[in-house]
């Protein structure tokens, strides 16, 4: 039971990050995003997947939490090319 309800709020949590990425790549500007924020969830998702590792838990939570990191990743690839825009358009 317990497996399921992470399983849960993983992929209620996860379904924002193809959203975020959609909205950032639209966008084209990276001053509505923050790394800091982005790369605090990266650690998340890594501890979390790193716990999955330790206890030898290999099922279905593990790859929730590797989609999720997936996609975060690339919102932090979206938020390096948006800023690189905000630059040139800058300059």
């Amino acid at each position: 039971m317990q497996e399921i309800l992470e399983t849960i709020m993983l992929i209620c949590f996860g379904c924002s990050w193809p959203i975020s990425v959609i909205k950032n790549l639209k966008s084209k500007t990276a001053k509505s995003m923050s790394f800091n924020f982005i790369m605090l969830i990266i650690i998340g998702y890594l501890a979390g997947i790193g716990a999955k590792l330790m206890t030898h838990k290999y099922n279905y939570v593990l790859i929730v939490y590797l989609i999720n990191l997936l996609f975060v990743s690339i919102n932090l690839a979206v938020y390096f090319r948006n800023r690189r825009l905000d630059r040139k358009r800058a300059a």
